[in-house]
């Protein structure tokens, strides 16, 4: 609990430098763009209800509910994961529980600060766009909408902290998008995609790799299904410079797409581990990639 308090009043003490605002949006506009290159295979809405029951329960908000959080996921010896705030809506047809992770314990404070202004004002801006889509729907007469968006710890080491964020919408189907932060602990930067390369050769390298083991995958498997097949109505062509990613604990990168992007709906969000031997010639060095 000491521990707990202690959190809450760094976060509320925290005052947002003029720079790292604009880092912030930045990243935040840069979210909303990537986010744009799925297939026309995923045109569903985000939504949400005005006349609804509300409830923010959050650490700055609420000491009960600072009190419940009992598991906190503790990174290492020194940074720490949890959950700061959680928006909830329950109102018939209308459902949305979102969950915004923070990080605790990076030496970099300037990064942690951003990255924790970054999940807080995604989160609220998509419970805003759900809350915006309801009355909507309201107008027309009703529907259906659910939301569920939440953070899950993909790697835990002295060097390494991967946090992957999902934003999951229920409007007669679903939809899942992830977006990943990897964080070298030991020298207090985040990495990008780009950064771990020499060039851009590894764009064509990896793009090689994932159409070879989608192939193999549907060979043999006939319950599997990418858009890789010649003559399909859309073909995936190739990664994104900034892809998502991220890093295992044994130094492997893993390329993520979201669902309906380079797959049916059935294949849910899709992932492949890229073999490091492929990559060498490629990678700056050796420090996250082996």
């Amino acid at each position: 609990m000491k521990r707990m308090n202690k959190l809450k009043k760094e976060y509320d003490d925290i005052e947002i430098p003029p720079e790292l605002d604009n880092l912030v949006k930045d990243s935040i506009q840069r979210a909303k763009n990537t986010k744009k290159k799925h297939s026309p295979m995923r045109n569903w809405s985000i939504g949400v209800a005005a006349a609804a029951a509300l409830f923010v329960g959050s650490i700055n908000a609420s000491p009960t509910f600072a009190n419940s959080l009992v598991n906190i996921p503790v990174i290492g010896s020194i940074v720490q994961v949890f959950t700061i705030e959680t928006l909830i809506m329950e109102k018939e047809t209308y459902q949305a529980n979102m969950k915004t992770p923070a990080i605790d314990g990076l030496e970099n404070e300037g990064l942690q600060t951003a990255l924790n202004e970054k999940y807080i004002e995604e989160n609220k801006a998509l419970f805003t766009k759900f809350e915006e889509e309801i009355a909507r729907l309201e107008e027309a007469g009703s529907g259906h909408l659910g939301m569920d968006s939440g953070y899950e710890v993909k790697t835990d080491t002295e060097q390494i902290l991967s946090i992957a964020r999902y934003e999951t919408t229920t409007a007669g189907s679903s939809s899942t998008e992830m977006q990943y932060d990897t964080i070298d602990k030991q020298h207090n930067i985040l990495l990008t995609l780009p950064s771990l390369f020499k060039d851009d050769s590894y764009i064509g390298i990896i793009t090689t790799y994932i159409k070879q083991e989608m192939k193999r995958q549907m060979e043999e498997d006939e319950n599997t299904a990418y858009l890789a097949v010649e003559g399909a109505d859309v073909e995936f062509s190739s990664i994104q410079a900034n892809q998502d990613f991220y890093i295992t604990a044994d130094h492997t990168l893993v390329i993520s797409f979201d669902q309906y992007e380079v797959a049916p709906g059935y294949m849910g969000v899709v992932t492949f581990e890229i073999p490091s031997d492929i990559l060498q010639d490629a990678l700056v060095g050796d420090t996250y990639i082996q």
